[in-house]
């Protein structure tokens, strides 16, 4: 029986090499010779060539000597060692060509050759190695076309031809290869259209970085196919912005700065805000940021070790802190983008800590770790190994460039694994780039005094003038005439003119509309400075009037939180009444999740996440940390904005009302929007903050799901989205939840922390729902969530199909933001019906659907029985 063992073996007794001792990472000992099976002498430091004494080791199955120095030529002889099943030949350094012998070798199934010091070189014919399920044969310079003999290689699961001089277009013969999973083919000269079946295969295919022509449909996120920098650039190519050569920037903003958390939350390191960077990643991903600002990709596969992810974490030295904590993985090449950039010089600082390897006399301490970096295309670092840069593991090292020039827009950061390194030690796929963080700074004067100075003189002059807009219209019945306009002019520099705003506005032009808000249409301006402004207009249609306008102003002008929008002034003309915000670059969360295809924007993790503690940190500055206590009523996607940097703010205060806190019933009118209107609320108008935290719960469940909690119809079921969180939840599947464009690209413990925050804010019991703070400690992770399984009895089942009931006639009056008041009568409710008793005539959807809304009616027919 074979047994697996560690032995030192003295190689020059054994395989005629340089005379000196080695360990055999991984060694067979079986009653047979050991030198047949001492198959992995990988990752140590053999130099010279590899001696013709391996000729006679017929009965050698598994022959590996990658990330050796070997010199010479790839001998000819190893194609005559026919029983080998494995041979691996990545890193040695040795030149070309591939002999033509290995055509022989046809009982390989894994034949990997990589990093050769060649010019040229032309792929032998493989045709016969039929039982291939591995062909590595990356960075050997080879030249030439595809060849039409990789069809005949049925069994062939990994395919990786990446950073050769390959050329013309890409055979249609490769799509017959059915266990084809992992097809890389970048960094070459492939040209021609992109084949469809590219686009349409659900495997991992990486053809980026060539120069390609015509159309494609992949667009920049795609979580499996990688078509970054593909595309020759052409007036007549329909591709999306990366697949463009040189990555052209597609947004209109410019940077000047970069700061990244490699495979870590958004983090205050030094001084300076990191962004987050803690999507998982995958085999041929190209991610962007939310806000285009930078990008990564990942090109190759832990093939053999499916729980090695593409992060990595300590979790055992605690002097490791800051950015050095985490970081982010490759098998065999990462790359960092940073978009849009002023062109110009930068320093580029680069971050690591080896925090895979141990430092301590465990088998961990043996694994070496080699990279290769390079920075817009300059290698900076040649078989980087952190370990040794730092003083030992665990330690952080920083590689400092400077004068990178930038000159178009993009800044590229290539971390490239060359074959170099151990591979199984300590463990199986613990090797390839690791890089904790990314810091680039110009090198030039970035001059921002004059927005400074904006901003300050707004924030400085804001409270007073607003103060004053208060007093005049309570003492003057909030009725506007052309002296008190006059007041208004003399307030201060807040007070822009009704000239200003039409000329910022092109007089109100349709074109610069951006959407509807709760008092009317809201306008896209632009001042004389450049400064670029939101204009809400209040419509004559309205029916809040001065009196909401005036309770709108007060509220904004005494709150100041970054996730709030900002009010700069206001414009008072005759009866015309105008708020002037901050411009909000990427509209509504609704929009971004919502809207048509091209007003849509993809969310990554990190940023819907983010904009969840955004929101919950809104809230609870509302509820618990302002002078005044305010539950906002309105909570929904309509009403959080977002901005260049996707950062989420609560708008629409003209809903808000002050909280006393001695009267939390309210006998007026009901005022919000169903779906999101937590039951007691909507029910019996029963008004405290915990029904802006169940209105919370609805937002972050669309926000992780990607769909609208009042439009969710799966097969035409008649039910809620919030409705199906409870069905699997009790089932254990609330991860069949997550938004479906985001793959499985987020960590499931943070969705799963998500998803049952929803459980608890949406809670039927207001007094069992927590508060916004500790809705926020729950989202950084300080607090666990327990969400328990909620078994709801009838009269709150009663009371939530009320609740669908009336959201059903709000739908069919093409309403969705309703106004109500519940505490009227029976008889008067009983009046408000029509003569034949129904409520409305509500359309059929299913028949499971009409015997619902059918049971809807009676129950409200039945309300104070």
């Amino acid at each position: 029986m074979n047994q697996h063992v560690f032995v030192t073996i003295r190689v020059s007794t054994v395989f005629g090499l340089i005379s000196r001792d080695v360990r055999c990472s991984s060694l067979i000992y079986s009653e047979h010779t050991l030198a047949h099976y001492c198959r992995v002498l990988a990752a140590n430091f053999f130099n010279g060539t590899i001696p013709e004494t391996f000729e006679y080791l017929k009965d050698l199955t598994e022959l590996r000597l990658n990330g050796n120095a070997f010199s010479g030529k790839i001998p000819d002889f190893l194609g005559t060692l026919t029983n080998l099943t494995v041979l691996d030949l990545r890193g040695t350094a040795m030149e070309g060509p591939i002999p033509s012998s290995f055509s022989a070798l046809t009982n390989l199934t894994i034949l990997r050759i990589s990093d050769l010091n060649a010019e040229n070189i032309t792929l032998p014919n493989l045709s016969d190695m039929k039982n291939l399920y591995e062909l590595v044969l990356r960075k050997c310079s080879i030249t030439g076309r595809l060849p039409k003999f990789f069809q005949n290689l049925h069994r062939l699961t990994i395919l990786d031809l990446s950073h050769n001089k390959l050329s013309g277009p890409i055979p249609e013969e490769l799509q017959r290869l059915r266990t084809l999973d992992f097809l890389f083919l970048s960094n070459n000269s492939l040209s021609g259209q992109l084949p469809e079946w590219i686009h349409t295969s659900r495997r991992n295919y990486d053809v980026s970085y060539n120069n390609f022509t015509g159309s494609s449909s992949a667009s920049c996120q795609e979580s499996t196919i990688n078509t970054v920098s593909s595309f020759l650039p052409s007036k007549t190519n329909s591709v999306c912005w990366c697949a463009t050569k040189n990555i052209p920037c597609a947004s209109g903003n410019r940077y000047h700065s970069l700061f990244i958390n490699c495979g870590g939350h958004r983090i205050k390191f030094q001084g300076n805000e990191y962004d987050e960077d803690s999507t998982i990643g995958g085999p041929t991903v190209f991610y962007t940021s939310g806000v285009q600002k930078w990008a990564y990709s990942i090109t190759g596969t832990f093939r053999y070790n499916e729980h090695v992810a593409y992060l990595a974490k300590q979790t055992s030295n605690p002097n490791v802190t800051g950015i050095y904590q985490t970081a982010r993985s490759s098998p065999l090449a990462l790359k960092y983008y940073g978009l849009c950039l002023v062109p110009g010089n930068y320093t580029v600082k680069l971050h690591f800590a080896e925090i895979v390897y141990s430092d301590d006399q465990t088998f961990s301490s043996l694994g070496r770790r080699y990279f290769d970096v390079s920075i817009q295309g300059n290698v900076v670092l040649k078989d980087f190994d952190i370990a040794a840069a730092a003083g030992g593991a665990g330690k952080p090292v920083t590689k400092e460039f400077r004068n990178v020039y930038v000159e178009d827009s993009t800044l590229e950061i290539f971390l490239y694994w060359a074959g170099r390194g151990t591979t199984l030690t300590p463990r199986m796929g613990a090797y390839g780039p690791l890089i904790s963080g990314i810091s680039v700074t110009p090198n030039f004067t970035v001059d921002t005094r004059s927005s400074q100075n904006a901003a300050i003189l707004v924030v400085a002059t804001s409270f007073a003038i607003f103060i004053g807009l208060l007093i005049i219209f309570r003492f003057r019945n909030y009725i506007v005439s052309d002296d008190e306009t006059e007041e208004f002019r003399r307030l201060g520099t807040c007070y822009f003119s009704w000239k200003h705003i039409k000329t910022a506005t092109d007089n109100f032009n349709i074109n610069n509309k951006i959407g509807e808000g709760g008092f009317g249409p809201v306008y896209k301006g632009v001042l004389p400075d450049g400064k670029v402004i939101a204009v809400k207009k209040l419509s004559s249609k309205s029916k809040q009037g001065n009196r909401e306008f005036v309770n709108e102003i007060g509220m904004i002008s005494a709150l100041q939180h970054p996730n709030l929008v900002k009010l700069y002034g206001c414009c008072i003309e005759g009866k015309q009444l105008l708020l002037i915000y901050e411009y909000m670059e990427n509209n509504s969360l609704a929009r971004a999740l919502f809207g048509s295809d091209h007003e849509k924007l993809f969310l990554d993790w990190p940023t819907r996440r983010r904009i969840c503690l955004g929101i919950a940190k809104g809230i609870a500055y509302l509820h618990e940390e302002s002078t005044l206590k305010i539950v906002h009523r309105d909570i929904k996607a309509t009403n959080v904005l977002l901005d260049k940097d996707l950062n989420a703010k609560i708008s629409d205060f003209g809903l808000a009302k002050l909280d006393e806190e001695e009267n939390t019933h309210i006998s007026t009118g009901i005022v919000g929007t169903f779906g999101y209107m937590a039951p007691e609320y909507a029910m019996r108008g029963y008004l405290t903050d915990k029904a802006d935290v169940y209105s919370f719960g609805v937002v972050v469940l669309e926000i992780v799901s990607g769909s609208s909690n009042t439009n969710y119809r799966p097969k035409e079921e008649c039910i809620h989205l919030l409705d199906a969180v409870y069905v699997l939840q009790g089932q254990g599947r609330l991860l069949e939840l997550m938004d479906p464009t985001l793959a499985s690209n987020y960590p499931k413990e943070e969705a799963l922390t998500l998803l049952n925050l929803v459980l608890v804010c949406t809670n039927p019991s207001p007094n069992l729902r927590p508060t916004m703070s500790s809705v926020v400690s729950m989202i950084e992770g300080k607090t666990p969530v327990q969400a328990e399984v909620v078994e709801k009895s009838r009269s709150e089942i009663n009371e939530e199909a009320r609740l669908r009931a009336f959201e059903r006639l709000a739908h069919d009056d093409g309403q969705t933001r309703v106004s109500i008041s519940l505490n009227m009568s029976h008889h008067e409710r009983s009046m408000s019906m029509d003569d034949d008793d129904s409520w409305v005539e509500i359309p059929v959807l299913s028949t499971e659907c009409n015997d619902e809304i059918q049971a809807e009616k009676s129950l409200l027919r039945d309300y104070d029985k």
